[in-house]
């Protein structure tokens, strides 16, 4: 560990990865297992960006990224839609009308 520079649980796990499947396995990087949000195709980015951009929801004064994922899902433009990917998917189209928060959308004046 000190002559890689690297701590105990990184040579637990290369170890237990030599053991159990060998050297290429103990050698080489897993992939992530981190949770991967699948992007909106063109047609519903395009869904996404409209709404965002238009006046929000009855009642509310300004679009959450909540308000849009749920909003989203009850105009069946998705089957569902965290808001993370909502707040990925807006900055990329530079739909974000308030650049300064993330968080909120403000209809256009």
């Amino acid at each position: 560990m000190a002559a890689l520079d690297t701590s105990l649980s990184t040579a637990h796990r290369a170890r237990q990865d030599f053991v159990e499947q060998g050297l290429d396995a103990a050698l080489s990087r897993r992939k992530p297992t981190g949770r991967q949000y699948r992007k909106p195709d063109g047609a519903q980015g395009a869904w996404l960006v409209a709404l965002a951009c238009g006046p929000a929801s009855e009642g509310q004064a300004r679009w959450t990224l909540k308000l849009l994922a749920q909003r989203m899902v009850e105009l069946e433009v998705v089957d569902s839609i965290s808001p993370e990917c909502v707040c990925t998917t807006l900055p990329e189209n530079k739909a974000a009308p308030s650049r300064r928060r993330r968080d909120v959308f403000r209809a256009p004046a």
